[in-house]
């Protein structure tokens, strides 16, 4: 069903049904587009008690390839290697990511391969790709955190304006598992809600595509 963006007032929310078909119906891109959402919340995330970041692994994941970096030696690295990480490695890895290489989704590392990551620092963490073991990224199961990261999972933090994005799927994605990601995204986040907040928690939600416009979803069709 192909609707025409025009009629859309940005002022208006629509339901989950509605904007899937709207996205389903007006994807000509060559490529398979990514559906994402950005949860705007009532958050100062200056104060330590409404601090907001974890991860998720959705029902259906991503739908795309997702790059992995480890740090580690050893058996470790071997088995980082037979998990299927994409780059892998020690002091290697550490010149290749000094000289400007960040071609990777995710970084996970062992703990005793911190003390060398944590001088990445200012080229891991700007792109929040530094290992964090609230995060399972620094951890000694890498076989797990690898896998875990191939099969979809997402990690989600709230910038300086208390907002939330994320992709949730692709276009390609049946509705019903494009509903679930989103759903199960959400009661994620609602779950999380930082001890300080006061009030109402989520004050919107906006749905898009890697081509079309944010849409504003209906709050009550998600929660």
């Amino acid at each position: 069903m192909v609707l025409d963006d025009k009629k859309l007032d940005k002022s208006s929310s629509y339901s989950l049904d509605y904007i899937l078909d709207f996205f389903k119906g007006n994807s000509f891109a060559k490529f398979d587009q990514s559906i994402d959402v950005a949860v705007n919340l009532n958050l100062d995330v200056r104060k330590s008690d409404q601090q907001l970041r974890g991860i998720v692994t959705l029902p259906h994941g991503l739908g795309k390839k997702v790059t992995i970096a480890v740090f580690a030696k050893g058996e470790k690295a071997k088995l980082a290697t037979d998990s299927g990480a994409d780059f892998v490695g020690d002091d290697d890895l550490f010149n290749k990511i000094s000289s400007g290489f960040v071609g990777f989704d995710r970084c996970i590392a062992t703990p005793d391969m911190m003390p060398m990551v944590s001088r990445l620092g200012k080229i891991l963490g700007p792109r929040s790709l530094m290992p964090n073991p609230k995060l399972g990224t620094v951890t000694s199961n890498i076989e797990e955190a690898v896998k875990a990261a191939k099969d979809g999972q997402v990690e989600y933090r709230a910038d300086k304006f208390g907002i939330v994005h994320a992709s949730v799927g692709k276009v390609s994605f049946s509705k019903a598992s494009l509903a679930e990601n989103l759903k199960f995204f959400l009661k994620t986040i609602n779950s999380a809600k930082p001890s300080g907040v006061k009030g109402v928690y989520i004050k919107s939600i906006f749905l898009s595509c890697t081509m079309g416009p944010g849409i504003k979803a209906v709050i009550s069709d998600l929660l």
